[in-house]
C-alpha cells in the first residue's frame, strides 16, 4: 500500500513538473504568473545584498552608520547596495526602484543589467533613469517579442500611434510632433508592410489627412482608398501629386505669417511659428505622407526620367525640411536606401529624425538606416531572424534605439477599419484631383470596424 502511494506522488509530481514545462513554452504569460513570479521574487529577496555586491553596485557606508554598527552589532561593517524600493508584479516581469548611492550613475546598473539577470533568473532587465539618483528596474519574465500582447493601457493621442510593442513590455508609440519624419527599412516578408499597415489604421481614426505613394501599382496602399485623401500608384502620378503638396504647405506657411502679422499689443500666446499656434478653427488638418518602395521614385532609365526624379527629390527634400511647421510629416519605406540611389538620396535621409530598420538582407542596408545614428544597433538589425516577422530595430537621432514587434493585423481587417472611417478624412481641395477612386460596396457586403490582431504568432 505505502508502495502505491508512492508511486501515486511520484505520477503527480512528474505530471506536475511535465505541465510546468510546457506552460512555460506554450504559455509563458501563465506560467510567469503561477509559478516564475513567486521564484523570481524569493531569489531578489534572498540574494539581494549579494548579488549587488557581486556586481559591484555597492559603497562603503558614511562614517555615522559605520559608527552605529560598530557601536550595537560589533559585526564588520559591510559595503551597502542601493536602497530598494517596492517591489511591484506586473504580467510581464517585475518592476522596482533603486536609490543610487552617492557616486553612483545610472550606466553602472545598466552595466550589469546581465548579471543581474542571471543572478535572479529572469528573461532580461532594463534599466530607465527616473530622476536625479532614481532609476527603476523593469525585471521580465519571458520574451514578450514571441507573442505580442500589446499593454491595455495605451499612451494614444492626436499623431501619437501606439504601433508596436519594446522589449521591456512597453508600448512603442510613433509621435509625429516629436518625430516629424521616418525611414522605415526592411526586406521582403520582414515585416515593414505590416508596420506600414498598423501605422496607417491608427491614424484612420484622427482627422488627418493621409496621402500615399505606392509605386507597385498600388497594391500595398489601394485597399486603404476609402481613408485616402489622395494616392499615386507610379512615378508620372507621384511627378504631379508633391507639387500640389508643396504649394499646399506653401499656403500654410502663408496662413501662419498673416497670423504673425498682428497689430502691437497682442498676447505673445497668439503669436506662433507653426499651425499648432493657430486658432482651432483656422488650423489646417495635418497631413501624413505615405511613400512604400521609394526607390521607384529615384530610378531611371533615360534622360527625361532622370529631370522628373531631380525635380521629385528636390520636392522631396524640401517637405522634409519644411513641412513640420506645416502640419506635413513623411513616413518613407523601402528596402534599401543609400547614395547609389542618386543624386539627393542621403540629403533626404539626413532629414528622416526616426529610423525603423527590419531584417534586411545585407550589413550595409542596416548601416543605411542606424549607421549614422546608432551604430551599436547595427550589429542588433542583423541578428533579426527570418522566422520572427515584424521584430525591428527602432531608433532616432539622439542616439537611443531599442528593439520592438509589431501585432499582426490582417489586411482585411485594416481595409475594413479605412472604409468604416472614411467619413474622417477631411477636406484638402489642393488634393481633389488626385482622390482615389472608391467603387460602391454592396450593402450585403459591409464589415464592422476592425480591430488589430492582439497577437503575432
Amino acid at each position: 500500500m505505502t508502495d502505491l502511494v508512492t508511486l501515486a506522488e511520484l505520477g503527480g509530481s512528474l505530471a506536475a513538473i511535465g505541465g510546468a514545462v510546457y506552460a512555460r513554452h506554450a504559455h509563458p504569460a501563465a506560467y510567469w504568473s503561477t509559478v516564475g513570479l513567486p521564484l523570481s521574487v524569493a531569489r531578489l529577496l534572498a540574494s539581494y545584498s549579494s548579488t549587488m555586491d557581486a556586481c559591484g553596485l555597492t559603497v562603503q557606508p558614511s562614517r555615522w552608520r559605520a559608527l552605529a554598527v560598530r557601536a550595537t552589532t560589533r559585526r564588520e561593517v559591510r559595503p551597502v547596495p542601493p536602497r530598494r524600493g517596492i517591489i511591484r508584479p506586473t504580467t510581464t516581469g517585475l518592476c522596482m526602484r533603486l536609490r543610487l548611492a552617492p557616486g553612483q550613475e545610472p550606466a553602472d546598473v545598466a552595466a550589469s543589467a546581465e548579471r543581474l539577470r542571471h543572478a535572479w533568473g529572469v528573461h532580461a532587465v532594463h534599466v530607465r533613469d527616473i530622476k536625479p539618483g532614481v532609476v527603476e528596474l523593469r525585471l521580465l519574465g519571458f520574451d514578450v517579442l514571441r507573442k505580442v500582447r500589446m499593454p491595455r493601457r495605451l499612451d494614444s493621442g492626436p499623431l501619437r500611434i501606439p504601433v508596436a510593442l519594446r522589449e521591456d513590455a512597453t508600448a512603442f508609440v510613433r509621435d509625429y510632433r516629436t518625430v516629424p519624419h521616418e525611414l522605415v527599412l526592411g526586406a521582403t516578408l520582414s515585416g515593414k508592410s505590416m508596420y506600414l499597415r498598423n501605422l496607417l489604421t491608427g491614424l484612420a481614426a484622427q482627422p488627418v489627412v493621409l496621402v500615399g505613394i505606392d509605386c507597385k501599382r498600388g497594391v500595398e496602399l489601394a485597399p486603404f482608398a476609402p481613408r485616402l485623401s489622395a494616392l499615386a500608384t507610379d512615378p508620372d502620378q507621384a511627378a504631379e501629386l508633391l507639387p500640389a503638396l508643396v504649394k499646399e504647405m506653401e499656403d500654410r506657411y502663408d496662413l501662419i505669417k498673416t497670423r504673425q502679422g498682428i497689430a502691437p499689443g497682442t498676447p505673445e500666446e497668439l503669436i506662433t511659428s507653426d499651425i499648432w499656434g493657430l486658432p482651432e478653427d483656422e488650423r489646417p488638418a495635418p497631413i501624413v505622407l505615405f511613400i512604400d518602395e521609394v526607390a521607384e521614385l529615384f530610378l531611371v532609365a533615360t534622360r527625361k526620367e532622370e529631370e522628373r526624379r531631380d525635380e521629385m527629390v528636390t520636392q522631396l527634400i524640401r517637405l522634409a525640411q519644411l513641412g513640420r511647421a506645416a502640419g506635413i510629416y513623411l513616413e518613407v519605406c523601402g528596402q534599401r536606401f543609400g547614395a547609389e540611389l542618386g543624386k539627393g538620396a542621403t540629403m533626404l535621409r539626413a532629414q528622416l529624425t526616426g529610423r525603423v530598420c527590419h531584417r534586411v538582407n545585407d550589413e550595409a542596408s542596416a548601416k543605411m538606416a542606424l549607421g549614422d545614428i546608432a551604430p551599436e544597433a547595427v550589429l542588433a538589425a542583423c541578428a533579426i531572424a527570418p522566422e520572427l516577422p515584424g521584430l525591428a530595430v527602432v531608433g532616432d537621432t539622439s542616439g537611443g534605439w531599442s528593439r520592438i514587434r509589431t501585432p499582426y493585423l490582417s489586411l482585411a481587417d485594416a481595409a475594413a477599419t479605412c472604409r468604416a472611417t472614411a467619413h474622417l478624412a477631411p477636406d484638402v481641395p489642393a488634393l481633389d484631383p488626385f482622390r482615389p477612386y472608391v467603387p460602391p460596396t454592396p450593402v450585403e457586403a459591409s464589415a464592422p470596424v476592425a480591430t488589430a490582431h492582439p497577437v503575432t504568432e
